[in-house]
């Protein structure tokens, strides 16, 4: 998948057909009533991103997102505003080549019937389109914590993408939402969840080292200003040390800059380079988020 070009007259077109706006609630944007077959991960053996000519290497970036509880305001923010944002950025300032997107929908595997699922890697307006046809359970069970694990395990699992395989080098897969991460994969939870199975639980820790061996791997935490956060992002930090943003709430709508700024520094600019591309008032508003990032070596590098 992957072939197309984004177009501006394809996104304004989207927005007026499917009234995508602020005023809109996400249960009206998002308006599935359950998930479709095609974008649960138990449904799925493989989604592949591909070179769409010998010349322009494709680069793919997950971006997953909590969809739990109170979470709607996340997807809405990026159907109506941050994916478009993304995209187009990345296009303008060329930082990676043909970059090809892949939405995830994230769950609680322990409690909800369908807690993850991916659209395919798309480079034009379907990028979108398939973002409105994912499902909000709004589930999750009050157990502290949801289940982006599931993303790190279909990632290292149940994608194929040239950009490793022909070229050797690392995608992007975000995961953004306000909560910690459960500890561990269980076998159970693997087997009900995917089309592939493991005889053991797999704990977090490994599977970051498995999922790092094709991505950059990077989490967005939604800070809330309650107690509770200071705590969650440092848990996320012990996880992935330099590869761990904060961003207040209330500024959620510069979460396409702080993506983009994440691939920015990955690709070798520092922070200020990434940061003075931007106006300034949306640069200070997501300088510490951008502070917080320094991507380890094993983050960068790949060996044989």
């Amino acid at each position: 998948m992957g072939r197309g070009s984004y177009t501006a007259a394809d996104w304004l077109s989207l927005r007026s057909s499917r009234n995508l706006n602020s005023e809109q609630a996400p249960t009206v944007i998002f308006d599935k009533k359950t998930a479709e077959n095609i974008y649960c991960s138990k449904e799925i053996l493989c989604r592949r991103s591909c070179d769409v000519d010998e010349d322009s290497i494709a680069t793919p970036i997950i971006i997953g997102f909590d969809v739990t509880a109170s979470m709607g305001y996340l997807a809405k923010e990026l159907a109506t505003n941050s994916v478009h944002n993304t995209v187009t950025d990345l296009l303008s300032d060329k930082q990676v080549s043909s970059p090809q997107i892949l939405c995830a929908a994230i769950g609680d595997c322990k409690s909800d019937k369908y807690p993850l699922q991916v659209t395919q890697f798309e480079s034009d307006i379907r990028i979108i389109k398939q973002l409105l046809e994912l499902y909000l359970e709004g589930g999750g069970g009050g157990n502290n914590g949801e289940s982006y694990n599931l993303l790190w395990y279909f990632a290292s699992r149940h994608i194929k993408h040239d950009c490793f395989e022909k070229h050797k080098k690392k995608a992007y897969l975000f995961t953004i939402g306000d909560d910690l991460c459960h500890g561990t994969l269980s076998a159970a939870e693997i087997r009900r969840n995917f089309q592939s199975s493991s005889e053991h639980d797999i704990s977090n820790e490994e599977l970051i080292m498995q999922v790092r061996k094709k991505y950059h791997v990077f989490h967005i935490h939604i800070d809330k200003g309650i107690p509770a956060d200071k705590e969650i992002f440092n848990q996320w930090e012990q996880l992935l040390p330099g590869c761990c943003a904060p961003i207040n709430i209330k500024d959620i709508d510069c979460l396409s800059e702080l993506i983009t700024a994440i691939i920015s520094i990955t690709e070798g600019k520092t922070a200020n380079a990434s940061l003075r591309r931007l106006d300034q008032a949306r640069a200070e508003k997501i300088a510490r988020s951008v502070a917080a990032i320094c991507p380890p070596a094993e983050n960068k590098t790949i060996s044989f």
